[in-house]
């Protein structure tokens, strides 16, 4: 699964998992996508940094709800 589509399709659904992970950290289902979508992003940035690779959908999946928490967490600290 490659491509802009792709991408999409796993953000989103790292979003969802990322929100229902942190358990009251999330904003709501269309906002936790949104976040997911940039939490693939981190996650891919972070991953790549520290010289970790995951291969295949699941490898995109779990590196995307890693930096979705971590965007869920971030998001959450500033909002209090």
């Amino acid at each position: 699964m490659h491509g802009l589509i792709g991408s999409i399709i796993i953000g989103c659904l790292a979003g969802f998992c990322a929100g229902k992970l942190m358990k009251g950290g999330g904003f709501g289902f269309l906002m936790n996508l949104l976040l997911g979508l940039f939490g693939g992003a981190l996650g891919g940035w972070i991953f790549e940094a520290l010289g970790i690779t995951w291969g295949g959908l699941l490898g995109q999946l779990g590196t995307a709800i890693i930096g979705a928490v971590i965007i869920l967490y971030v998001a959450a600290t500033l909002k209090k």
